[in-house]
């Protein structure tokens, strides 16, 4: 049997939903895996583009340049209200969007399209590490910084404010939660294999919900140096019903941002976003 490659990221969400399905906790029905592959969200968008991975995590940013190769699962999603990235900036200083460095977590993060559907005029753009902006910012390499997991968190410890809330914009403008990102998996895939994973991961989430302590060692090896109350943070902020099933609501979501994106000649146009799984 060919073992699927899959790639996820080191955040505690991710882990946190992956834990039981790499660790043989919920039975896949046929389905084989190669050891899981960690990295960061921008690499394995890249990776997407590359078809390098049967399943992966993506930005729904990038699913809208991969839409010919992959589809996304309705597991797995990290999705929601109050959870968007921040655009943020130093104490006292008052960013101009047009003249100022402007820092986001990789080309193809959903946090850097927002902020250009948020603020076309930024064009000073400096692609870097998701935990390497407010460090950045701190030393004056930057003097903005789109900021995403944990950092939402700790980013007053470094003496930033935030300019806006770029999820909160999101849904003061589509009245929708905000897509950051998903799992998807090769499109070339038979049917009832993709319809296999999914339930695979929504088991291996469901698993997690009711054993959660004993995921915490697998979660906290990969966040490194994070605190467990930030931890715990992350996994409530960003794992949620939608992680179980994206729906009717999160589809919508999905379909106006990647509308946006390419009204905003972020991708190309593309008449067939059926990216969905009809289950």
């Amino acid at each position: 049997m060919k073992k699927l490659t899959i790639g996820y990221s080191p955040c505690p969400n991710d882990t946190f939903i992956f834990y039981a399905l790499v660790h043989n906790k919920v039975p896949l029905n046929g389905i084989c895996f190669a050891p899981p592959v960690l990295d960061d969200v921008e690499t394995l968008n890249l990776w997407a583009l590359q078809q390098k991975l049967d399943v992966t995590k993506l930005s729904f940013h990038a699913l809208g340049h991969v839409l010919d190769n992959y589809v996304m699962l309705t597991a797995g999603a990290a999705l929601g209200r109050g959870c968007g990235p921040l655009l943020v900036t130093g104490q006292g200083h008052v960013l101009d969007p047009v003249r100022d460095r402007i820092a986001v977590p990789g080309k193809y993060t959903t946090a850097a399209m927002l902020l250009k559907l948020y603020e076309p005029r930024c064009e000073n753009i400096q692609v870097m590490r998701f935990d390497r902006i407010m460090p950045a910012l701190e030393d004056g390499t930057v003097e903005g910084g789109v900021i995403i997991h944990e950092s939402r968190f700790t980013y007053q410890d470094f003496g930033l404010r935030c300019v806006q809330d770029l999820g909160e914009w999101w849904e003061g403008e589509t009245g929708l939660p905000i897509p950051l990102g998903c799992i998807a998996a090769r499109k070339n895939l038979p049917a009832v294999k993709l319809r296999e994973i999914d339930s695979a991961i929504r088991k291996s989430l469901e698993w997690a919900r009711n054993n959660s302590g004993q995921c915490m060692h697998y979660i906290r090896k990969h966040a490194q140096e994070m605190s467990s109350d930030v931890l715990r943070s992350h996994i409530d902020l960003y794992v949620n019903d939608f992680s179980l099933h994206i729906g009717d609501e999160g589809k919508s979501a999905v379909r106006e941002l990647l509308r946006r994106g390419m009204d905003a000649g972020v991708f190309p146009k593309n008449s067939d976003i059926g990216w969905s799984l009809n289950t």
